[in-house]
């Protein structure tokens, strides 16, 4: 299947970030950004990130570049499902700093961590 072009990547996004209730948004003062380009950290993919910026507020950055290198060649509903999971991850990430936690983000560490030990490149 071919991938979908960034405007209809924009627009699948648009429709999972639309379904999300207001009062979850709260302080997300920059929103949900949408980038071309692809983000790596190593070898993963970084699909979406929360970035809290003493000027620039808090807001969500997805790479649609990330999207096309993990799912190039999978079909429309892989899109779909993996834009939500991508949305509500990075939710989960402003939540969790209005909580004053960061259960996910050691989460993640861990899972980076043990991933570099065993030599696990799963995206």
């Amino acid at each position: 299947m071919a991938k979908p072009s960034f405007d209809k990547f924009a627009t699948m996004l648009d429709r999972a970030v639309d379904s999300i209730p207001p009062h979850f948004l709260r302080n997300l003062t920059g929103g949900f950004n949408l980038q071309r380009y692809e983000k790596c950290e190593g070898e993963y993919y970084i699909l979406g990130e929360y970035i809290e910026d003493s000027i620039l507020g808090c807001f969500i950055v997805f790479y649609y570049g990330s999207f096309v290198g993990l799912l190039e060649d999978e079909p429309n509903e892989c899109w779909e499902a993996e834009i939500i999971d991508t949305v509500l991850h990075e939710i989960q990430h402003h939540l969790e700093s209005l909580a004053g936690q960061d259960d996910l983000a050691q989460e993640e560490i861990e899972e980076l961590a043990k991933a570099l030990r065993t030599g696990d490149k799963r995206d």
